[in-house]
């Protein structure tokens, strides 16, 4: 089992900034991918951005040049920084993990409330 906490969400006004960290812990490997996705009320959950072993990434349209994807191999953690957010940024943000194993982790998700 991999366990994965978030932190880092909060009320911000638009035009404001917010950084995501999940750090995950237990029987995951070394070798991941990792990333953030989110879902608004009402929604279907979707990709926000992923971070790929080799360091590939892949962003939503909706948050490039706005949202950075990064991690910190030593702490198990990655990290998300939002730059310029917008009301409909507004979602609860879910950590996800996968390896070579046919299975996804997800974390309890944490809320993103950007005002307007």
């Amino acid at each position: 089992q991999v366990q994965l906490v978030e932190s880092g969400g909060g009320l911000v006004q638009a035009g404001g900034s917010l950084r995501l960290s999940c750090t995950a812990s237990g029987s995951f490997f070394t070798i991941n991918t990792m990333g953030w996705y989110r879902q608004a009320p009402g929604k279907q959950r979707e990709l926000v951005s992923i971070l790929r072993p080799g360091g590939s990434t892949n962003y939503a349209d909706s948050v490039k040049g706005r949202f950075t994807i990064s991690r910190d191999n030593a702490k198990n953690t990655v990290y998300l920084q939002m730059n310029n957010l917008k009301p409909e940024d507004s979602a609860v943000y879910y950590c996800y993990y996968t390896d070579s194993r046919p299975v996804a982790y997800w974390g309890k998700g944490t809320l993103v409330t950007v005002s307007s």
